[in-house]
C-alpha cells in the first residue's frame, strides 16, 4: 500500500540514505560514528550490497522500500516510499544502476558461462570477477557468501579509491582467504576449453586459469533526481546529495563518495566533529601500535618452521588461520609482509616510505618436506600447512627487493600473509604413462616445485626413470640434498644430479651440458625419447630459453637454453591449447 503523502510523519531522521550500495553503507557507518543518532538506509531489494556490515555497525535498513518522491516541507525533506513516509534533515542518494552502454574492453567468446553484471545463483564454483570498482567487490562478497571460490582480477586497483565499506570487506575477504586478489593482472583474452572459460592474462606472473564462471563488474551510473521523484524545491534546498562511481558522469566518484559524505555532514550537521578521512583508511603514523593494527588487519597465517640452509637460504612452513591448503605438486601460492616490517639490510627502499602501510605480495612455488615424521613419503595435502623454499634476493643498483629482506627477519611464531588461491598449470597432469622417462631441470630454489612432484611420482608408483638435476653456486646451496639422497637409496629408478658451478675442485658445468654430452645415457643408462619422455624446467629463464614465435617460426634467445637443445631432438614446448612434452616455469 502506498504511503499517505498528506500525513506528515512525526519522527525526524537525521539522514536517509537511498540505496544500500557499498558507498551508501560507508556514509551510514561514518555518519553514525560521527554522532548522528537517526540514520536509515532505504533499500528496494531484499539485501544490501554487503550485508555482513549491518550487525557490527548496528545499521537500520528498510528492505523492500522503493522511494517514490522527495519533497521539501518547511525545513525538512519528506521522503515517500511504497511503505512509509519519512521526515529527514538530509538525503543521500547512493543508488546506482548498471550502465547499459558499458561493454568489456576485450572480445568475449559466446558462452553462457561469461556474464556481464550479476548472475547465478552459483554455488561451489570457481569464479573470476573482473573489475576495479565497488561493484566488483560487492559481486565478490555475494559470490563468496553463496559458497564459491572467487578470484578478483583487478589490475591497477587501489583500495584507497574504493568506498570505505568496500575496502574493509575486500581486506576481510583477503585476510580470511575467501577470495584471491590479482592486483597486477587482468584478462587479455578468453577462450573456451571443453566449454569452460580459460583466462589468458598475457604475462608470466599469472598463468592461464580456467573457471566455471566469469563475471564482469560493469560500470554503473548514478541515479538521477527524477528516478527518486525529487522535486525542484528539494534539489534547491541543498539537503539532498548524490554519489557516483568511477567512470560515471556523476559529480563525484566512489573514491570521493566518502568525501561527499564528509562535505554533506560539514554543510548540514555543523554540530558534528567529522573525520576528514574514512575510518580504517586514514594514513597511520608510524608507531608500534599502528604496526600491530596493520598486522592484525592483513596477516592470516603463522610461520610454523623456519629452517635456514644457510643465512641466505631458508625452508619455511606457513599455517593459515583458516582455509584449505590442498594443492597439486608444482603449483604456487602467494606470501606477503607489510612495508612496515624491518629489513635485514640497509638498502635504500623509497617504496617503504611511500607505501609503508601497504602489503608486499610475491608468488612462490610450494615445496615439500618429502618425508613425514615416520619416514614415509609425505602426502602434503594431508597437512594443514604449506612449505616454501626461499632465497634472500640481494639488492642491486637497479632493483631493491621488498619481500625477502623482510622475511629474513622472521622467526617461528611470527605472523604473515598467505594468499587463498593455489594456482599454476606447471603440474604432473601431462604424465599419464607410469613407465615414461621424467626429467626435472632447475636452478637454485627452482627445485622447490620439483620436490613435491618427485615425491608424488614415487608415491603413486611411477616405474620409469625419474631424474632431478639442479644447478647451484655451491654445494651449501642444496637445501634438500640429504632427502634426495635418501630417495635414491630407496628407489632405484630415481636419480639426483646436483651441479654446483662455483665449488672449488668441481668442474664448472651447466644443465645444458647434460644434454650436449648425453650424460643421461652414458651415466644413468636413460635415453630421452620425444615420444615417451617429459621434461620439466624451472628457474632461470636463460637456462630454460623459451623461444618467441615470429611469422610462424621459433626464434630462440642468443644464449642456448635447454628448450632449444630439446626441440632440436624432436621435443615440443607445452603451450596453451597445444600440448607438448617440455614444460616450464620461469622464476623472473
Amino acid at each position: 500500500m502506498m504511503a499517505d503523502t498528506d500525513a506528515t510523519p512525526t519522527t525526524v531522521y537525521d539522514l536517509l540514505i537511498v540505496g544500500g550500495s557499498a558507498g551508501g553503507l560507508s556514509v551510514a557507518i561514518s555518519s553514525l560514528r560521527s554522532g548522528l543518532q537517526r540514520v536509515r538506509i532505504l533499500e528496494s531489494a531484499s539485501r544490501v550490497a554487503l550485508p555482513d556490515l549491518i550487525g557490527p555497525n548496528q545499521l537500520d535498513v528498510g528492505f523492500g522500500e522503493t522511494v517514490s518522491s522527495i519533497d521539501l516541507r518547511d525545513d525538512h525533506l519528506v521522503v515517500d516510499t511504497n511503505r512509509l513516509s519519512y521526515r529527514t534533515r538530509a538525503v543521500l542518494v547512493a543508488d546506482r544502476h548498471s550502465d547499459p552502454a558499458w561493454s568489456p574492453s576485450i572480445a568475449l567468446p559466446a558462452s553462457d558461462r561469461i556474464h556481464i553484471g550479476s548472475a547465478g545463483p552459483f554455488s561451489d564454483d570457481d569464479i573470476l570477477v573482473v573489475g576495479l570498482s565497488d561493484h566488483a567487490v560487492e559481486l565478490c562478497a555475494q559470490l563468496v557468501d553463496t559458497g564459491n571460490r572467487v578470484v578478483l582480477a583487478a589490475s591497477g586497483l587501489d583500495p584507497s579509491l574504493l568506498s570505505p565499506a568496500a575496502a574493509t570487506v575486500l581486506r576481510r575477504l583477503e585476510r580470511e582467504r575467501q577470495a584471491t586478489l590479482l592486483y597486477r593482472s587482468t584478462p587479455k583474452n578468453f577462450t573456451l576449453v571443453n566449454g569452460f572459460p580459460m583466462a589468458d592474462f598475457g604475462d608470466r606472473r599469472t598463468p592461464d586459469l580456467q573457471f566455471d564462471q566469469v563475471v564482469f563488474a560493469p560500470g554503473r551510473i548514478m541515479a538521477q533526481p527524477d528516478a527518486v521523484g525529487t522535486t525542484a524545491a528539494a534539489l534547491e534546498s541543498g539537503k539532498i546529495w548524490f554519489i557516483g562511481e568511477p567512470g560515471d558522469d556523476a559529480p563525484a566518484t566512489t573514491a570521493e563518495g566518502w568525501q561527499v559524505g564528509v562535505q554533506m555532514a560539514e554543510a548540514l550537521f555543523p554540530e558534528l566533529d567529522v573525520a576528514p578521512v574514512a575510518p580504517g583508511l586514514e594514513r597511520r603514523t608510524q608507531h608500534p601500535g599502528a604496526i600491530e593494527e596493520l598486522r592484525e588487519e592483513h596477516y592470516n597465517a603463522t610461520i610454523t618452521a623456519f629452517e635456514p640452509t644457510h643465512s641466505d637460504l631458508w625452508v619455511l612452513r606457513v599455517k593459515p588461520d583458516q582455509g584449505d591448503t590442498s594443492y597439486l605438486p608444482g603449483q604456487y601460492a602467494s606470501l606477503g609482509l607489510g612495508f612496515w616490517e624491518e629489513r635485514i639490510d640497509d638498502a635504500p627502499d623509497p617504496d617503504a616510505e611511500k607505501r609503508w602501510d601497504k602489503l608486499i605480495r610475491r608468488s612462490y612455488s610450494i615445496s615439500s618436506r618429502m618425508f613425514d615424521e615416520h619416514g614415509y613419503l609425505t602426502d602434503d595435502n594431508g597437512l594443514d600447512e604449506l612449505e616454501f623454499y626461499i632465497v634472500l634476493v640481494p639488492p642491486t643498483e637497479d632493483n631493491t627487493p621488498a619481500l625477502t629482506p623482510r622475511l629474513a627477519k622472521k622467526q617461528v611464531g611470527d605472523r604473515i600473509y598467505l594468499g587463498p588461491k593455489v594456482a599454476g598449470r606447471y603440474t604432473l597432469k601431462p604424465v599419464i604413462d607410469p613407465k615414461s622417462e621424467i626429467v626435472f631441470f632447475s636452478t637454485g630454489t627452482g627445485e622447490a616445485p620439483h620436490n613435491g612432484m618427485v615425491v608424488e611420482l614415487l608415491r603413486k608408483g611411477h616405474t620409469g626413470p625419474i631424474i632431478s638435476a639442479v644447478t647451484v653456486r655451491e654445494s651449501k646451496d642444496l637445501g634438500y640434498e640429504d632427502k634426495h639422497r635418501e630417495l635414491e637409496e630407496r628407489y632405484p629408478n630415481y636419480h639426483y644430479m646436483p651441479m654446483p658451478t662455483r665449488e672449488p675442485g668441481v668442474p664448472k658445468r651447466y644443465l645444458q651440458d647434460l644434454i650436449k654430452d648425453d650424460d643421461f645415457s652414458t651415466k644413468l643408462g636413460v635415453t630421452l625419447n620425444p615420444d615417451t619422455s617429459h621434461v620439466f624446467l624451472c628457474g632461470n629463464p636463460a637456462m630454460i630459453g623459451i623461444p618467441e614465435e615470429e611469422d610462424g617460426e621459433l626464434k630462440f634467445p642468443e644464449t642456448v637454453g635447454v628448450v632449444q637443445l630439446l626441440t632440436e631432438r624432436g621435443f615440443t614446448v607445452d603451450r596453451r591449447n597445444a600440448p607438448g612434452n617440455v614444460h616450464f616455469e620461469e622464476y623472473w
